[in-house]
């Protein structure tokens, strides 16, 4: 494998057919995108219990993203504060969700380019990240 690339996405003999209920912890947010991905991810079979800590962090990074997204919708992008108007701090929470549920939705297999590295066959229309709406 080259330097860099990360390896392909195989189905496992462990891995699960079938989506695990969300965890309870887990804020709204991200238990409508575990429901969301969890069809793709059991089709290819490449997610096995041991893997279920990366999918509840993707989960939670989706989640918070979406709630920090709507938090500087809410209030503005610019707030007004004693030391003049500030960029509002929700950005930097919305920035590193954003890093963070990419770089994860990668390794998981969410993004085009992590299926066709791994060459798997996705139903029409199943397009795993078509209502990440953040």
């Amino acid at each position: 494998m080259a330097r860099g690339r990360k390896p392909e996405l195989k189905g496992v003999a462990d891995g699960l057919a079938k989506a695990p209920p969300a965890p309870a912890w887990l804020p709204a947010e991200s238990k409508t995108e575990w429901r969301r991905i969890w069809p793709g991810l059991a089709a290819r079979r490449t997610v096995t219990t041991s893997d279920l800590a990366t999918v509840e962090a993707y989960c939670l990074a989706v989640g918070t993203a979406k709630r920090a997204q709507a938090q500087i919708a809410l209030d503005g992008e610019i707030l007004a504060t004693e030391y003049g108007p500030k960029r509002h701090p929700a950005f930097q929470t919305l920035f590193q969700s954003l890093t963070e549920s990419r770089r994860l939705a990668a390794e998981l297999g969410l993004t085009p380019t992590s299926r066709n590295k791994a060459g798997a066959a996705i139903p029409d229309g199943d397009d795993d990240l078509k209502d990440l709406d953040l």
